[in-house]
């Protein structure tokens, strides 16, 4: 999608300020500043809606953390390529979808996004970490936050990246069911360096197919989340194992969305 005419405008008032200011009082300069910032800003959400309402429809062939990640991976020697294929809502196992929802947002298909209270729990948890001098962070973001990252943003972590995050998230479920959030992350997340999507993830670590995953592959799988470079290069390590376990149990309560 090119930029709009109307942003290209924008641009070029921005760069007449300084000769604005010379022009008129500073007060209605900064206003004018504050205006076309402002009208900027909207802009670039009605941009990013629009993308949203496009996938809800289509599916993406790439995805902002895909992008990121291939420039990196590009530079290594020898450069490693990204695996990414897609595969729909129903070729995906059911212990997948249930073993993700179990272990990285438990409540995905009642709430409406975004968990106001985990993301304050895990604020708290971070300060503490951070006046006792430990890197150990944790998060308290959805699926649907999740999505919104991998999706449009990145890894980076600011406010502001965080609040973007947030608006993203709303949009999100505005326009898709959970079926197609669900479907859209288990397609664009992160399993392991250079992985991207239960599919490829399914074929470099069991040679199966996303939708012929045991529980216990599934399960697996889900621990890689949250640090998939690290775990992915270390699946057999005791704590992989022994969080397995614990997703395995928490599966049989875990609810899907299911296709109407």
């Amino acid at each position: 999608m090119a930029a709009p005419l109307l942003l290209q405008s924008l641009l070029a008032n921005l760069r007449q300020y300084p000769q604005k200011i010379r022009q008129q009082s500073i007060a209605r300069t900064l206003w004018q500043l504050a205006g076309t910032l402002a009208s900027l800003v909207l802009l670039y959400q009605a941009w990013l809606f629009l993308w949203v309402c496009w996938y809800s429809l289509f599916n993406p062939s790439s995805s902002a953390m895909m992008n990121q990640q291939k420039a990196i991976l590009a530079k290594k020697n020898p450069p490693v390529a990204i695996r990414y294929e897609w595969v729909n809502y129903d070729q995906i196992s059911n212990n997948l979808k249930k073993a993700v929802i179990a272990s990285e947002d438990a409540n995905f298909v009642s709430h409406g996004g975004i968990e106001w209270d985990a993301i304050e729990q895990a604020w708290r948890y971070n300060t503490a970490q951070s006046e006792k001098g430990r890197t150990k962070i944790r998060g308290g973001s959805t699926i649907s936050q999740q999505l919104a990252k991998n999706l449009f943003l990145s890894n980076d972590r600011s406010y502001i990246r965080k609040g973007q995050e947030l608006i993203i998230t709303f949009m999100l479920e505005t326009v898709m069911s959970k079926e197609r959030i669900l479907e859209l992350y288990l397609n664009l997340a992160e399993w392991g360096t250079g992985i991207f999507g239960a599919q490829a993830a399914s074929q470099h670590y069991y040679k199966a197919n996303a939708g012929k995953l045991s529980q216990k592959q599934a399960a697996q799988l889900a621990v890689l989340l949250p640090n998939p470079r690290v775990y992915g290069a270390n699946i057999g390590s005791r704590y992989v194992q022994s969080r397995t376990r614990t997703i395995q149990a928490r599966m049989k309560s875990a609810q899907i969305p299911e296709t109407p």
